[in-house]
């Protein structure tokens, strides 16, 4: 366990806000508020900074956006607050939603509060501690989740218009080309080659389901007595977007190594009772009923390296300017270099690298 990324701490000096304040709010917003309110912020998350809220018996969870100069688009908390609440009665489990505040007279910036779900965050994949039956039931659980989903019928609860239809991988390139030249901090060869080469290089066919973004195994909560999923975290990225670029980012793990950036490479994987790369996404296919071309597959880990490259150069900027919500963001901005060099690595075995 990662216990320097579990578990709370007393709120940063650079997030603080006016405790009272919020909690005036609150009582006006949130049906059986009661009691004096204490603050304490989570460990984990590089992102959008994450609090605990304890009033009398009861425990919420407060998203913001942070404070700050900020990329364009970045920290959505109103579209993570919008696609929580519209999942809440399907087949993916979420936090049940209580209010969005855009006032930014209330803590200084936008923010959201849900129920607090109490069960494990798991931080590391080899699962450390867990048996064998164990680990490939929670494996099987996280592939199960997305594969659910990716089957979510977007307009049936309400986010037809999530996303722009089409074209999905060209406008995500774009994006993240723009926001890695927003946040650079040095120039990095790898990304330089991977903008060049990934838009003339998408694979044909066209799928829209609602998508994560950030589907890993620490935004997920698990049961604490059973390898069921009860909430999956973080919807910051979520959008309507490509299914199978969603669930190529969520096996990133099964192509890095440690010290890249949480991966699997060098485990013994059938010794941990883990999925090989090709049954896990044997599996997702077949929950789904689709088929991937092994060509198409190495794109898609290769634009999502270079996505997860780009996420962490912006963790990097806002470490370099004193923005960053997690006390560990120059580390992990760090390695924006090395998933980079793995996503150019996908393209060469492609073969059409030049």
């Amino acid at each position: 366990m990662r216990n320097d990324f579990v578990g709370t701490m007393p709120m940063q000096q650079k997030q603080a806000f006016e405790v009272e304040r919020l909690a005036a709010y609150l009582r006006g917003h949130i049906a059986g508020f009661d009691g004096p309110l204490t603050v304490e912020q989570f460990k984990g998350g590089q992102s959008n900074p994450t609090f605990l809220l304890s009033a009398g018996d009861a425990r919420y969870v407060l998203r913001r956006k942070p404070p700050g100069k900020l990329l364009p688009s970045a920290h959505a908390v109103d579209r993570e607050y919008r696609v929580i609440t519209a999942l809440r009665d399907s087949a993916v489990p979420v936090a049940r939603t209580y209010c969005l505040c855009e006032d930014d007279g209330v803590i200084g910036t936008p923010f959201y509060v849900m129920e607090y779900v109490a069960g494990r965050v798991l931080w590391e994949g080899d699962l450390p501690g867990f048996g064998v039956a164990e680990r490939g039931a929670v494996y099987d659980e996280m592939n199960r989740v997305i594969a659910a989903l990716h089957r979510v019928d977007p307009q049936a609860v309400g986010l037809a218009d999530y996303g722009k239809p089409g074209n999905y991988f060209e406008r995500q390139i774009a994006r993240w080309s723009r926001q890695y030249r927003a946040s650079e901090t040095e120039r990095i060869d790898a990304m330089e080659r991977l903008i060049a080469w990934l838009p003339a290089h998408i694979p044909p066919g066209e799928e829209t389901a609602i998508v994560h973004g950030d589907f890993r195994l620490d935004n997920l909560i698990f049961a604490a007595d059973a390898p069921r999923l009860i909430a999956v975290l973080d919807w910051e990225l979520s959008t309507l977007g490509h299914p199978l670029a969603d669930f190529s980012y969520h096996m990133l793990p099964w192509y890095l190594r440690p010290d890249e950036f949480r991966g699997l490479v060098g485990f013994d994987l059938p010794a941990l009772g883990i999925p090989s790369a090709e049954d896990y996404l044997a599996r997702y296919c077949q929950r789904t009923g689709r088929v991937v071309e092994p060509e198409a597959w190495r794109f898609y880990l290769a634009y999502n390296l270079f996505r997860l490259a780009a996420i962490l150069q912006g963790i990097m900027a806002r470490a370099v300017d004193g923005t960053a919500s997690s006390q560990h963001a120059q580390t992990t901005g760090a390695r924006a270099r090395v998933v980079a060099e793995a996503g150019w690595r996908q393209v060469e075995r492609i073969g059409h690298a030049g």
